[in-house]
């Protein structure tokens, strides 16, 4: 809704009109010498404020700064190793989404493996290797399983499928990580002073707004769960300003036309039944964090790749040169990293935020962000 009015097409979402009223509203709600500082937890958003410019409709004492939510980011250069490692077994075909084909690990990325005999293909889903591994049942076909609670649903589903079918040739290299955990980390963390949160959308619509109240009521952050259009960001960041300037600390759901409030439960059922949680998982630039990730469960042990392969569990740390640790925390802006738009490039990739179509580098490095300089949209009304 935007003044009453029903939206219901993209474009009443990027009426630079609305966007310059918003801006003004959030301008007015600003303290006099107050500096404010929110996280956009989501890489999706990221990409929405510096392809549209949203950041210039901003009065300069409020920052956007990047969270920990693009799933390709965090992985481990080890578990890039690790997939590698079990691509090259006898028999086997690793699948993987494009998203994952280009990302360094300490030996290179899934398509340096291909140029030397190893067999990795990029899918578009899991039923995809599913449907693989119906065709060559003499190969045994491994689907690495990436993301947040929003693409683990598919991998649930496949799993039940591949059971109910009787498939054996068919396993999954689970990296699936929970959004939740991160968040914790980070308000832990004490490199960075945060005055809210942009909360994820996608995630949003599996495990809803509720997980997300422990921010407001332990951490004393406001969170607005955001759309990824420029108006949702926009009207967001309005949203946590009018919480902030009336005292105020609250879970709320801007992106109501899609996510639920208390989620999805059958694709959370579906988790449930074919998942938990690990002890620990490595998260780059995070370091370890307690249960922030899935696993397969005992009784798909027979579909679980780290339990049939041999895996050998690599430890690699990232290039010094790379950032993109600090970046992932909202400790750097991506311009501030030394090798960021020279030797760092979509191209030629050092670390994994250069590399994802969600990664803050690729977006600041594709939209030409390239410095602090800010164009003021907002003073143009």
């Amino acid at each position: 809704m935007a003044g009453g009015t029903l939206m219901r097409y993209v474009d009443e979402f990027r009426d630079a009109e609305k966007a310059r009223a918003l801006a003004a509203r959030i301008a007015q709600l600003c303290e006099p010498g107050r500096e404010y500082k929110f996280m956009e937890v989501c890489g999706g958003h990221t990409h929405t404020i510096y392809k549209h410019g949203l950041e210039d409709y901003l009065p300069e004492n409020i920052t956007l700064v990047h969270g920990p939510g693009c799933p390709v980011c965090v992985i481990p250069m080890g578990r890039v190793d690790d997939a590698i490692h079990i691509a090259r077994q006898p028999g086997v075909l690793m699948t993987s989404f494009g998203d994952m084909m280009r990302v360094p690990g300490g030996n290179g990325s899934f398509f340096d493996a291909n140029a030397r005999d190893t067999n990795i293909r990029m899918v578009y889903s899991p039923l995809d290797a599913l449907a693989i591994a119906r065709q060559r049942p003499e190969q045994r076909i491994v689907f690495m399983a990436i993301g947040f609670e929003t693409t683990a649903p598919s991998t649930a589903m496949t799993l039940l499928r591949a059971r109910a079918e009787g498939l054996r040739n068919f396993f999954v290299f689970a990296n699936h990580v929970t959004i939740i955990p991160a968040i914790k980390a980070i308000l832990d963390s004490p490199d960075l002073r945060l005055d809210g949160f942009l909360g994820p959308g996608h995630v949003s619509t599996v495990i809803g707004c509720r997980p997300y109240e422990f921010i407001a009521r332990d951490y004393g952050k406001p969170v607005v769960v955001a759309g990824f259009e420029p108006l949702d960001i926009l009207q967001s960041v309005y949203l946590l300003m009018r919480q902030l300037a009336e005292g105020r600390c609250a879970v709320e759901n801007q992106y109501g036309r899609v996510v639920p409030w208390d989620g999805n439960p059958i694709a959370l059922q579906a988790i449930n039944q074919t998942m938990r949680l690990r002890p620990f998982f490595e998260w780059r630039g995070l370091g370890f964090i307690n249960h922030s990730a899935l696993r397969l469960r005992e009784e798909f042990a027979e579909y679980d790749a780290e339990l049939v392969f041999d895996v050998p569990g690599v430890r690699i740390a990232d290039p010094k040169a790379c950032q993109c640790g600090e970046v992932l925390k909202g400790v750097l802006k991506p311009w501030e990293c030394k090798v960021f738009g020279t030797a760092c490039t979509p191209e030629t990739p050092i670390g994994t935020c250069m590399v994802s179509p969600e990664g803050a580098c690729a977006a600041y490095y594709n939209f030409g962000r390239f410095s602090r300089q800010r164009v003021r949209e907002a003073s143009r009304v």
